[in-house]
């Protein structure tokens, strides 16, 4: 019988964050896909089992949760190579979109397959049987909305096949994954959750815990307020915008490709353009180092304008607020001119995470400490409800 192993993923727009069984592996997958062919080509295919997994993963997935089922993608940066390849579009509800499940159930079958978990899942005839405890999370907005409800009944109670096609060391290979139990938090819930406490759901920050505070999460397709009043959520005020950085990051790329010719392969390349410490806002044009400093400047400028503004609407509506902290992807890409912003205009007390691959993990992080606990509470119940064998005397 198959155990079921932990998991924590986080569907971003840029990327695809877990962490898995005891926080013994983390995988993190750009969020691209594309349609594509059973066979595709290879050069050198003899050599395919002594590449990199991530750096090839093709499949076939069949899922009732699926619209569109049993199509082949490439996915990650495999897919960034193709002509086809699809991110998610700014304005998409994240629990409706076919690429969000997509990304899930290869990541779980990039765990499922590794040599480390022969003996946690059981296998036969190149199929492998993988059960899961999984959390993860939904934008604010789709919370409130009850789309969380929906989203979790596609992934229990059925099986989802993942299928290895031409993809380095594991082609052949075929991963039914299955889920013991589904927890869907909202973003916002789960940002508190990591900056207050540990694993054990042990209290860390205990400046933190009684004090009025918003956190912005700032993502790709969307933006989380949450505001924290008395260690809980407040759902009334907690808001979810349909903006993220998504839509500013491709108006870069488009514009670096009018301006200079250039194309890039996917938003994830504008953002290591943007976010890199050498040769910052600058690209290769024609061998030569040139700068787009003045398309990145006038197009984060105006987007972080925009998420000022719902600060300062949300702080005018909670006045006893002490701390606004912004975290996720987005926050980092907009921080400097954030700070500025706020410098030259209220001044509010905002905080960002100096280790940018905290703010990144963030989410997972939250995920996995509250499918953690989670589990073992249940776990201890389930030592509780059992019947103890007992020898009776004749």
């Amino acid at each position: 019988m198959s155990k079921s192993r932990i998991a924590a993923v986080d569907v971003g727009n840029d990327s695809v964050k877990a962490i898995f069984g005891k926080t013994e592996y983390e995988l993190n997958i750009p969020n691209v896909i594309a349609i594509d062919t059973e066979d595709r080509p290879v050069i050198g295919i003899e050599e395919l089992d002594k590449k990199d997994p991530l750096e090839g993963i093709h499949i076939r997935i069949h899922s009732p949760a699926l619209r569109e089922n049993n199509v082949i993608y490439r996915v990650g940066s495999l897919a960034t190579k193709s002509s086809n390849a699809t991110e998610l579009d700014p304005g998409s509800s994240k629990s409706e979109e076919d690429q969000t499940l997509v990304m899930l159930f290869a990541t779980l079958a990039l765990d499922a397959v590794r040599e480390e978990n022969a003996e946690q899942f059981p296998r036969m005839n190149d199929v492998i049987e993988a059960t899961y405890t999984l959390g993860t999370g939904l934008p604010l907005r789709e919370v409130k909305e009850g789309k969380d409800v929906a989203y979790r009944s596609q992934l229990l109670g059925s099986v989802h096949q993942v299928e290895f096609l031409v993809t380095p060391r594991y082609q052949g290979l075929k991963v039914n994954i299955k889920f013991d139990e589904v927890k869907v938090y909202p973003e916002g819930f789960a940002a508190y959750i990591n900056l207050v406490m540990d694993n054990n759901l042990n209290i860390i920050n205990r400046d933190l815990v009684d004090k009025r505070i918003i956190i912005q999460d700032i993502g790709g397709l969307s933006t989380d307020i949450a505001v924290i009043k008395n260690r809980n959520v407040d759902d009334d005020k907690a808001q979810g915008f349909n903006i993220g950085v998504a839509e500013s990051l491709e108006q870069i790329r488009e514009e670096i490709r009018t301006k200079h010719d250039v194309e890039l392969d996917s938003r994830r390349d504008v953002v290591e353009i943007i976010t890199r410490k050498k040769d910052r806002n600058h690209i290769m044009v024609r061998g030569n180092r040139t700068s787009v400093h003045e398309i990145v400047d006038r197009v984060l400028l105006e987007l972080a304008k925009k998420q000022y503004r719902h600060l300062r609407n949300m702080w005018q509506k909670n006045s006893q607020t002490e701390i606004c902290y912004f975290v996720g992807g987005g926050s980092i890409v907009l921080k400097d001119y954030l700070i500025a912003l706020n410098n030259n205009l209220d001044g509010y007390n905002i905080a960002f995470f100096e280790d940018e691959k905290e703010s990144i993990w963030m989410m997972a992080n939250a995920y996995y400490k509250l499918i953690s606990a989670f589990k073992k509470s249940m776990n201890q119940e389930e030592k509780k409800t059992s019947p103890e064998k007992k020898h009776v005397k004749n």
